[in-house]
């Protein structure tokens, strides 16, 4: 069995003031009320503020997973989370700056195990500095969450409203591994568009797009296994590092143009619809940019009618489930403002004779060259716009080149 084991913290004494031990299935509510299994009696924390709950998987084994209940919110390891896979040493705070609360995990369940016959003398991963995922001495990850199929799942990276992407191994490589939410498995709409993330992915060969590698269903839920990128979203870039140079801007931009020109020349042509400073990933290695997050790809020539897009970053056509290539090239106009001001780009709408639109001629490093495009590129009508990525791509060169 795979015990858990609960630790409270007293942070100014820098202990443990108490400690709890559950062995599965054993559901465990946390908060005030005292008919929890774990009662934390704060003014801050809910009644019902999380429970801990652990899931079987049909092949074997399984994992302990958290739920947030409480109205003032739940983090682990510094994230607020709704639901999220426990993984050993993790950080619980309820709410933030609340109650501390870590994890320990005493045995690592994997599923298709061998027999106890079968399994071989193991390293004990001893003296590995803290933090390392794999070991010293036998090259294998150090704590193995559970494994499905030939991916070992190590930790998470991340938790989204379709999905929660997890990093793991396989043996040969390192790689995502993104999971379907299971309250969205209920959403036919949603599984739809988790599915064409895969099949699109599997379809695309570019060195600015993730590589696909596998898509399966484990246990009722759907999998995405892709390449693992390591860097930043703009968006936590710019968040993190503040504004960009224009050169910077622009060249990322141009990248983007490119990766952008040849998902648009697919038979049929693809259409992004969700382009935004969170969906562009800067490599750390090279400064490279990727896109990401396919699955509100449409072809041209489908049927319309849904709404997909972050308003701030979403072209007028968008609004009525009509988007075009140039749907795609309009985001660009936003995310040049973001990345240049370190400003929401929605701060710099006004409304003018044909529309809301970007002004942005008193923003520091927006010169009127760069005010120019971006006020064509954003033009309410699409047929205003650059007319393709390649045409983008060569404004911002001779903007480049002033």
């Amino acid at each position: 069995m795979k015990n858990i084991q609960i630790s409270l913290w007293d942070e100014n004494r820098g202990e443990i003031s108490q400690q709890w031990q559950f062995i599965p299935p054993a559901p465990i509510r946390i908060g005030r009320s005292p008919g929890n299994e774990i009662v934390i009696d704060r003014p801050s924390i809910s009644r019902l503020h999380a429970t801990i709950s652990f899931r079987s998987l049909r092949q074997g084994g399984g994992y302990w997973e958290i739920t947030n209940q409480g109205a003032n919110g739940t983090l682990v390891n510094d994230l607020s989370i709704d639901k999220l896979l426990l993984t050993n040493g993790d950080r619980i705070q309820i709410p933030k700056a609340g109650a501390l609360l870590t994890i320990q995990l005493d045995v690592v369940m994997v599923i298709n195990a061998p027999t106890i016959a079968e399994i071989p003398v193991m390293c004990q991963h001893l003296d590995n500095p803290s933090n390392t995922l794999f070991c010293k001495h036998c090259g294998e990850p150090i704590n193995v969450i559970y494994q499905i199929h030939q991916y070992q799942i190590l930790k998470t990276l991340g938790q989204g409203g379709m999905g929660t992407t997890y990093l793991a191994w396989d043996k040969s490589k390192m790689l995502v591994l993104k999971e379907m939410n299971a309250d969205m498995a209920a959403i036919p709409k949603a599984q739809e568009l988790f599915e064409r993330e895969a099949k699109i992915l599997q379809s695309l060969h570019h060195s600015g797009i993730p590589e696909y590698f596998d898509f399966f269903i484990a246990d009722g839920r759907k999998y995405l296994a892709m390449e693992l990128i390591h860097g930043q979203d703009l968006d936590v870039y710019v968040m993190e590092r503040g504004k960009v140079s224009l050169a910077q801007a622009i060249d990322w931009m141009m990248q983007l143009c490119e990766i952008l020109g040849y998902i648009h020349q697919q038979q049929p042509p693809l259409i992004h619809r969700d382009i935004k400073p969170a969906n562009i990933l800067v490599r750390a290695i090279d400064k490279r940019i990727f896109l990401l997050d396919f699955g509100a790809v449409k072809e041209i020539g489908t049927l319309g009618g849904t709404k997909i897009g972050a308003p701030d970053y979403m072209a007028p056509e968008q609004n009525s489930g009509q988007p075009c290539t140039q749907s795609d090239l309009y985001a660009i106009g936003p995310t040049l403002i973001f990345l240049l001001t370190g400003r929401n780009p929605a701060d710099s709408i006004e409304w003018q004779p044909d529309g809301y639109r970007f002004n942005v001629s008193s923003l520091p490093g927006v010169t009127p060259q760069l005010q120019a495009l971006i006020d064509k590129v954003t033009q309410t009508r699409s047929r205003d716009r650059y007319p393709t990525a390649a045409d983008l791509a060569q404004a911002l060169q001779d903007l480049r080149s002033v």
